[in-house]
């Protein structure tokens, strides 16, 4: 059996069956954890955003650091080390109810996350080739997707027993697919990067300094990192205090005696469903070459958004609020890769690099600065308040994004690619 499982995997094969896994135990996690932290550990708002903030300060600073592993010693072993440090992550917040090690665990699991971030794509890529590695990406993403829907309902269905049940299943089998890698993984295309290159300080004061020249050329690129700050201010806030608001402002109806967690999880499920149908609606009826028509979209979407935020806030019935929920699922969904296309339109390959990097930065600078005040509003002025002030946070992209269309497209075209 040993052999057998020693034996070096295809790595088209095994890429497909590590991304599905992962997406399989991670949904496990997720489709149950918020309804653990608020229905079992008790977190207020202030420590609900906390846990937030520390996942993203954990991501933020690491990232980098633990690209070195992947650049510099191997690939392999840094998506080992990572996904270990995930499951562990996950048994830890499981295991442990209180906000200590809720906390650490974020800080555990955020570490192992950099350490697979990168890393798998790079290793795909060394092992079969960039000519042959895009459409390895697109087939493991419908992989991902096919994967979530019936992992969610194994998470509903165990969850409705004991709710931490799939937070540590999800972590345990997470070690379990290391382990697995470390007997089948393959790694015969690796390069190491030359000593002269393997800085992270260097590479990131160098990005730091080309990001900040370009800006000060290109005021329009200062409008779209506005705009992913913004962005990351208000997300954080929402995204850990919508299941706090739906369980405790609003009575569940009795529908077949549906626990919290069966509730939450199948809300998330139908409302990934419709972002999913309306994202290839909107891409089958709007150019995505059209720069003008792309950029008028995301502005409608994210004004739509900040309604449909200050409407979840505000309504006074569940029904309401899961209509409100799913609309502002959608709008995140859309939003997302039509401000991406609009952006990569009018962005040199050397470029391009620079502002997505700094744009990841700023958006996660922004999800720092904004939970902790917004938790903090919560636990004293309640969550709709704080739900408020999440909607309100997200206000100032909306002149942003009107300053960029003021521009017109050949302003905006030269702000971009041009000096």
């Amino acid at each position: 059996m040993l052999v057998l499982f020693s034996r070096k995997m295809d790595a088209y094969r095994l890429y497909l069956v590590m991304m599905g896994a992962s997406s399989v135990f991670i949904t496990f996690v997720f489709a149950v954890n918020m309804v653990y932290q608020v229905e079992t550990v008790g977190l207020s708002p202030l420590q609900l955003v906390l846990v937030g903030t520390a996942l993203e300060a954990a991501v933020f600073l690491f990232e980098v650091p633990t690209g070195i592993v992947a650049d510099v010693y191997s690939r392999r072993l840094s998506i080992i080390i990572g996904y270990a440090l995930m499951g562990g992550g996950f048994l830890l917040e499981g295991a442990v109810p209180s906000f200590e090690a809720i906390l650490l665990a974020q800080v555990v699991w955020g570490v192992g996350y950099t350490f697979t971030s990168g890393a798998h794509q790079a290793w795909i890529t060394d092992e079969i080739g960039e000519d042959r590695v895009g459409r390895v990406f697109l087939r493991a993403a419908q992989v991902g997707s096919l994967v979530g829907i019936p992992a969610t309902l194994v998470a509903i269905t165990i969850g409705s027993v004991q709710v931490n049940l799939p937070i540590l299943l999800g972590g345990a089998l997470h070690i379990i697919l290391a382990l697995f890698l470390a007997l089948v993984m393959p790694e015969t295309g690796f390069q190491p990067t030359p000593r002269e290159s393997r800085s992270a300080a260097g590479q990131m004061s160098a990005t730091l300094r080309a990001g900040l020249r370009l800006v000060r050329r290109r005021p329009v690129l200062a409008a779209i990192l506005g705009i992913g700050f913004f962005y990351g201010l208000y997300s954080e806030g929402f995204d850990r205090l919508w299941t706090a608001h739906l369980l405790e402002s609003f009575a569940l109806p009795d529908f077949g005696g549906l626990q919290p967690v069966a509730w939450m999880g199948l809300l998330s499920l139908v409302g990934g469903l419709l972002a999913a149908g309306a994202a290839q609606i909107i891409i089958k009826r709007l150019n995505m070459s059209d720069t003008p028509a792309l950029a008028r979209a995301a502005f409608g979407l994210a004004g739509l958004l900040a309604l449909a935020l200050l409407g979840f806030a505000a309504v006074g019935s569940f029904a309401g609020a899961v209509l409100l929920r799913w609309a502002i699922s959608i709008l995140r969904t859309l939003i997302e890769p039509l401000q991406t296309a609009w952006i990569n339109q009018h962005l040199d390959s050397d470029v391009r690099a620079t502002i997505i990097s700094m744009s990841g930065q700023v958006d996660a600078i922004g999800q720092i600065a904004g939970g902790p005040p917004v938790g903090w509003v919560g636990g004293v002025l309640g969550l709709r308040a704080a739900l408020f002030a999440s909607a309100a946070l997200l206000l100032p992209a909306l002149p942003l994004y009107a300053r960029v269309l003021r521009r017109g497209r050949p302003a905006e075209a030269e702000a971009l690619t041009g000096d």
